[in-house]
């Protein structure tokens, strides 16, 4: 018995999106499923899949998964594109409040795209010349020079898959810090690969570099990622904890259709 499912295709700085308007619940979390949908040879392609869902407390809920398939921790990009997919749907006209795996948060359509509200960060752990820290994903933070050359792939992966990060997992960042903007590269968990941006990749970057630097107060961060420019808003008070976080860049809609299972 074939099955249709209606699919849209978003992307938030090169960082690209399976989305499914499920208000009527008709798909339940399919690991093989949602594996098959990101597969780039075979299925639609992205480096996840979301389910945006009806919520009694709230505009709608984001349901998320990697593109290996299994549901996986906030996502940055995801949360920006998904909200302007429910702009889209007529769900909301300017801002909005939505649930996701980590909490509540607030997002707004702007010039730019998708500025979303994320999840307060209590402690930077700082290790010699890496960070630790967690924005609604686990991220390491690593400076390094000629990011450009660097082989994401190798050293993000020895890094996610050493001692201390194997079995949970690690999303590794290395930045290089430009001045007035901060470059960088992003190796995920999950995707298993360099992704063109990480939205919570990118914050983590941000707020590493606001410790280093000992910045406080208020300031916003430039960011290129390599499929685009996103830019991270914060506020603290030590360099250690900050809130009012606001993740900013471009959403996207690519296309849409169906696929036949």
């Amino acid at each position: 018995m074939f099955m249709k499912i209606k699919f849209y295709k978003y992307q938030g700085a090169g960082n690209d999106f399976v989305l499914i308007d499920n208000r009527n619940a008709t798909i339940n979390i399919n690991v093989k499923l949602f594996k098959h949908l990101c597969d780039r040879r075979f299925g639609i392609g992205g480096d996840g899949i979301m389910l945006l869902q009806n919520h009694e407390n709230f505009d709608f809920e984001m349901i998320y998964a990697n593109s290996d398939g299994n549901p996986s921790s906030m996502c940055g990009n995801g949360g920006r594109c998904i909200t302007a997919f429910a702009n889209r749907l007529g769900i909301f006209e300017q801002d909005t409040n939505f649930i996701a795996v980590d909490g509540p948060h607030y997002a707004k359509m702007t010039e730019k795209g998708v500025s979303l509200h994320m999840i307060d960060v209590n402690d930077v752990e700082v290790n010699g010349d890496h960070f630790v820290l967690n924005t609604g994903s686990p991220h390491f933070v690593q400076e390094v020079l000629n990011v450009k050359n660097l082989d994401v792939f190798k050293e993000g992966r020895a890094i996610r898959y050493n001692g201390r990060f194997k079995v949970e997992g690690i999303n590794v960042n290395f930045v290089e810090d430009k001045g007035d903007h901060l470059v960088v590269r992003t190796y995920e968990r999950g995707v298993e690969d360099e992704t063109l941006a990480c939205g919570t990749g990118v914050t983590a970057v941000a707020l590493a570099m606001m410790n280093k630097k000992k910045i406080t107060g208020t300031h916003t961060t430039k960011i290129k990622a390599m499929g685009g420019d996103l830019a991270v808003t914060a506020t603290t008070a030590n360099g250690k904890a900050f809130t009012d976080i606001y993740l900013e860049g471009p959403a996207d809609y690519v296309f849409e259709g169906e696929i036949e299972l």
